[in-house]
This record gives C-alpha cells, structure tokens and sequence, in this order.
C-alpha cells in the first residue's frame, strides 16, 4: 500500500509541474488554470457553471471570482451567459479560443496518458477508475 500511494503522489507531483508548464505558456496564475480544468471537465460531463460553482471550487469570495471571471472573460477565454432555464442567473462557458489553447498544451500530455491506458483492459482501467475516484473523494472537503 505505501508504494501505490507513493506512486500517487509522484503522480500528483508530475500533474504539478504539468499545470505549471501550462501555466507559464498560457500566461495565467494558478486559480486561472484551475478554473479552464474545472469547466473543460463539467463540459465533458454535460454540467453547467455558475459562478458561485467556481468560488466553491476554488473557496475564493465573491468578490475574486468576480475579478477572476473578468479576466478570462477579458483575455477571451470564457463568457458569461444567461443560464437557459433561470433568467436571473448567469452562468460560464469555456470559448473556442479557450478550448484551442488549453488542449494544444495539454494534447501531448492527453496523447502520452492514451497511450499508457491503451496497456490495460477493461476491468484493470475499472479497477483504475474506482481506486482514483474513491481516492478523490477520500481527498475532497466541502465547506
């Protein structure tokens, strides 16, 4: 057991430096890249994003997901539109210019983790997916 989670945390260590490679070359700060990861995630499952989503994800106020949502709605990377069941709220959307830019840095990274995934069968990824989702969960906090 302490090998496997010493191989996850190398893992979490490689992902680190990965994120800040993406970081420098993107020129954005960590809350920015963190927020691109979370919407190309949510997109993936068919989920929206509010704002008030990003600050939970983020545990920042109000007031600096306010300013960082005007940043990357500034640079072109997300908009804010109107949520299509609630008038009144909002939510954000990752832009084609955002998606372009996050998967060229990321692609090589996607492309490598295919390639060693395509190593295993089916229920060995099963057994893959299970331990790292329970992991995450183990990991995961809600305020």
């Amino acid at each position: 057991m302490t090998d496997t989670l010493r191989s996850v945390q190398t893992l979490g260590d490689a992902l680190d430096r990965m994120n800040s490679g993406m970081k420098g070359d993107m020129d954005m700060n960590a809350s920015d890249l963190a927020t691109l990861r979370m919407l190309t995630i949510r997109e993936h499952r068919g989920q929206m994003v509010s704002p008030h989503d990003v600050a939970t994800h983020l545990r920042i106020s109000t007031a600096s997901t306010t300013k960082l949502i005007d940043r990357l709605e500034k640079s072109g990377h997300l908009e804010r539109r109107p949520h299509p069941s609630d008038g009144r709220a909002r939510v954000v959307v990752l832009t084609d210019k955002s998606r372009r830019e996050f998967f060229r840095h990321f692609g090589v990274h996607l492309a490598a983790m295919r390639q060693v995934a395509a190593g295993f069968d089916d229920a060995q990824l099963e057994t893959i997916v299970d331990f790292l989702d329970q992991l995450t969960e183990s990991i995961t906090t809600t305020d």
